[in-house]
């Protein structure tokens, strides 16, 4: 009863701010949630990776170790992402990020904290950092056919995550009063952009049957490569249960923010429906696969 009581504990937090998300997005449908957006992306996120990198605990072995894992696991999702998207006779480059892009920040963060606390918070961001940078390299490429190093140039997060191996490699002290802005700055990126990620549900028109297959391949067959990972490269621990945990994420939001800039309409519906519908099963998927994280990786 007690590993149930902790799931609850784990997920509640994260769904409730979702939800209260989706009540104010209902209630106001032109609510604007550009600031929440700019916020994310130019001061928040950078100084939730930099906060959770360098304060956690985490070791450079254990960030570069894990952010290894982490491309690993994107390769395996990339070739079952390939294969239904073949299958399915669906643009192989344009569609491909939501299926190996998931959203290993916004939720899969306060989710790994909560299951692991400050330990479990160092492993998911080295993890949500491979998916950031990746989201500004290759989903740029996916959705542009083009690579463009303009993009990556004016990231902030980029330039977060170089600093933040630069703290690890020197072994360089966080100076408290940077320390404690950024422990401000990510709690609260933390709750808006959960609660922003509740209000786009409201906003994204879907298709469920144009994109429960690549749902059901991102929430359900990604823990599932994840597993073959762990196994294949003896893996073991709360570092092992936080990467199982980051792979059953459903697809981040921020795939259809860079494909609304560079791919065609019908593109980025196709992609909007695939986010939404792999959302919404995650609410099933997820409290699954933390239990067997908690269970078996501890």
């Amino acid at each position: 009863m007690d590993l149930y009581s902790k799931i609850f504990e784990v997920l509640f937090p994260v769904f409730f701010v979702i939800g209260i998300g989706y009540y104010l997005g209902k209630k106001n449908p032109k609510i604007d949630t550009n600031f929440i957006t700019n916020f994310a992306g130019n001061i928040g996120t950078p100084a939730m990776i930099f906060y959770t990198v360098t304060t956690t605990g985490i070791t450079l072995a254990v960030f570069t170790s894990y952010f290894f894992y982490a491309l690993v696991m994107i390769g395996g999702f990339s070739i079952v992402g390939l294969i239904l998207l073949f299958i399915l006779k669906r643009d192989l480059s344009m569609e491909l990020p939501p299926m190996i892009l998931p959203n290993t920040g916004n939720m899969g963060i306060p989710i790994c904290l909560f299951a692991y606390g400050t330990e479990g918070l160092g492993v998911a961001s080295a993890i949500a950092s491979v998916i950031i940078l990746f989201h500004f390299t290759l989903g740029v490429f996916l959705a542009k056919k083009k690579f463009s190093f303009d993009v990556v140039l004016k990231s902030p997060p980029v330039y977060a995550i170089i600093i933040s191996i630069l703290f690890l490699y020197f072994n360089l002290d966080v100076p408290v009063f940077l320390e404690n802005t950024t422990f401000l700055l990510t709690y609260a990126t933390i709750f808006l952009v959960l609660m922003s990620l509740g209000i786009a549900l409201t906003r994204f028109k879907f298709s469920l049957k144009d994109s429960i297959i690549l749902a059901l391949g991102r929430v359900i067959l990604g823990p599932i490569i994840c597993i073959l990972i762990i196994n294949k490269l003896d893996l073991n621990g709360f570092a092992a249960g936080v990467l199982l945990i980051q792979s059953a994420m459903p697809s981040a939001v921020l795939n259809y923010l860079v494909g609304s800039m560079y791919s065609p309409k019908k593109i980025v519906d196709s992609i909007a429906s695939t986010i939404v519908t792999s959302t919404l099963m995650s609410f099933i998927t997820i409290p699954i696969v933390v239990f067997f994280a908690l269970k078996y990786f501890n």
